[in-house]
């Protein structure tokens, strides 16, 4: 069972997907506008969000980015857009996967248990994972936290996630299909959802693609991350 908020300015198919997803066991809230969207995350907590695109007062793009800023709650954009260049920019811009309207609920169901299951990967019966030093980078997977220098990194849900897998690999060059495999949980992709978070992540370790100091691109072969010249390598230290 999840706790889901269904944003959506159609009656009708709010209706219907409030009754199907209640049947289905889920806990449902909704709202037909992207403000009451976001007050309704900064007051409760959800486990998805079914987010339409098409609303009256923002449209869902934009609606979207502000959602990002406030919560890293799982993101299912539902459109009629169905341009593969609309659906790269939905990704990049914070969705955790999409449906082409028209669809079942039995679709949207699917897709969920899909997103629910990355979003708590590692929150069960599996050891505590360790924290990882890589010269001045700090990442702890089990508490989600990653620090530069002593200093916190605000990082997105899934900026953290690209970082923590390319720390458990110091040194070694990931393949980008790897990448979006394990990161995103995609077998299939553009490489600008890559190139977009690896420019996010850059910014906000201090670098550029010109002159990188943890992050390094091979071009048409991966990416990799390793310390700078002047920090000592790579710790595993046992859970905090």
């Amino acid at each position: 069972m999840a706790s889901v908020l269904v944003v959506e300015d159609d009656q009708f198919v709010r209706s219907a997907l409030i009754r199907q997803l209640t049947d289905a066991s889920h806990t449902v809230r909704s709202v037909g506008t992207a403000l009451e969207a976001l007050r309704e995350v900064a007051h409760f907590r959800f486990d998805v969000v079914v987010l339409d695109l098409g609303l009256p007062d923002l449209d869902g793009s934009e609606a979207l980015k502000m959602l990002r800023g406030i919560t890293d709650v799982p993101v299912i954009v539902a459109t009629a857009r169905d341009d593969e260049t609309e659906i790269v920019r939905l990704l990049n811009a914070g969705a955790d996967d999409y449906l082409t309207k028209p669809f079942s609920v039995e679709h949207l169901s699917a897709r969920m248990a899909a997103v629910l299951r990355r979003a708590r990967a590692g929150g069960g019966g599996a050891a505590p994972s360790p924290v990882i030093r890589v010269g001045g980078l700090t990442v702890d997977p089990l508490r989600r936290q990653a620090e530069l220098d002593g200093a916190r990194l605000d990082l997105t849900r899934r900026e953290f996630d690209l970082l923590a897998f390319l720390a458990g690999r110091p040194g070694v060059v990931v393949p980008r299909k790897e990448l979006l495999a394990e990161v995103w949980q995609q077998s299939y992709g553009d490489d600008q959802t890559i190139d977009v978070h690896l420019s996010w992540l850059r910014r906000k370790l201090g670098e550029t693609a010109a002159r990188p100091r943890y992050l390094h691109t091979l071009r048409g072969v991966g990416v990799k991350l390793e310390p700078p010249a002047q920090h000592p390598g790579t710790a595993v230290e046992p859970p905090r």
